[in-house]
C-alpha cells in the first residue's frame, strides 16, 4: 500500500519568465513550474513522487511537515 504525504506547495509568478514556479520548502531541491498555476502543481507533485523515490532509494528518511497551531 503506498504512503501518502502532504506538502506545502509555494506557488509564484516569475514574470522573468512568464511562468508559474513551484517550490517544496519541506524537501529542499523539489521545485518545478508551469505555464499556468494548474500545470505548475501537477508538474510539482510528479517532482515530488521523484524526489520522494530517490530519497527511498538512498535510504534516506522522508520528510514531514510539522504543523504549530498558534492562537492570537
Amino acid at each position: 500500500m503506498a504512503r501518502e504525504y502532504e506538502y506545502t506547495v509555494i506557488l509564484e509568478y516569475d514574470e522573468g519568465i512568464g511562468e508559474y514556479a513551484a517550490l517544496v520548502p519541506a524537501l529542499p531541491g523539489c521545485t518545478s513550474q508551469g505555464t499556468t498555476p494548474e500545470e505548475a502543481l501537477a508538474n510539482v507533485r510528479e517532482a515530488i513522487r521523484g524526489h520522494i523515490e530517490a530519497l527511498h532509494q538512498l535510504g534516506r528518511e522522508i520528510p514531514t511537515e510539522s504543523r504549530v497551531k498558534i492562537a492570537v
